[in-house]
């Protein structure tokens, strides 16, 4: 699509906010208006319009696509949406350590160790933690709890947790960037740990690092939305 419009600007709508493109309002792919919560996500969105070039690239539009997707995909059954975020709990990356090197589990531990640290204190449950890649299960009431605590997210959080626990396989570390009890970059080196490690060994591979860094990008800007969000 090649712009259209001069000027995008953040509208007030009742209770929400919405997106206009020279008076016309910005509306989802599946053609619902574009409504948002905050006036400060509303304004970013905008931002991301105001900047786009004479051919639209929705990757540069992170925050436009996340607000597309919880309304669009997250709230029609924000239930079912919920659930299968929540699944990986029941296979966390932080509780699968390498089994060799040394060095690289001793990285993990002090990486990971944290945040399931903080996860056992901040909801009262206890995790596995194992050597290799054989699936260990999780206590049921810890996935339960973690599983809870998922469900009570709004669609447009839950739109923002799917890139933290997806990309980075890691359910804890997307509860700890939504409460927030840690910094959105740390929380990406801890989940981008094994592919850093990779590359540390092997040197770098053009291709492997600008897929990571792509990865990173998505990562930082699902936090930057539930920043947005307040």
């Amino acid at each position: 699509m090649r712009r259209f419009w001069t000027q995008a600007k953040a509208v007030s709508r009742g209770a929400g906010w919405a997106v206009e493109l020279d008076a016309r309002p910005l509306r989802t792919p599946a053609k619902n208006a574009l409504l948002v919560p905050t006036e400060g996500l509303a304004r970013a969105i905008a931002g991301e319009w105001d900047a786009a070039g004479e051919t639209i690239d929705p990757r540069a539009m992170p925050l436009t696509g996340l607000a597309n997707a919880a309304i669009d995909q997250v709230a029609p059954d924000a239930d079912a949406f919920a659930a299968g975020l929540a699944r990986y709990g029941e296979a966390d990356l932080l509780c699968y350590r390498a089994e060799a090197p040394p060095r690289l589990a001793e990285r993990q531990e002090a990486e990971w160790g944290p945040l399931l640290a903080w996860a056992r204190r901040r909801y009262d449950v206890d995790f596995v933690v194992t050597a290799g890649i054989i699936h260990a299960p999780q206590p049921q009431a810890t996935v339960d709890r973690l599983a809870h605590e998922v469900a009570t997210l709004d669609p447009f959080r839950l739109a923002a947790m799917a890139p933290l626990v997806t990309i980075g396989g890691s359910l804890v570390a997307g509860l700890a960037v939504i409460e927030p009890a840690v910094a959105p970059e740390a929380a990406w080196q801890a989940v981008s740990l094994d592919e850093r490690w990779q590359l540390e060994q092997w040197g770098a591979d053009a291709e492997a690092q600008a897929a990571l860094d792509n990865r990173r990008r998505d990562f930082l800007a699902a936090a930057r939305f539930l920043e947005l969000l307040g």
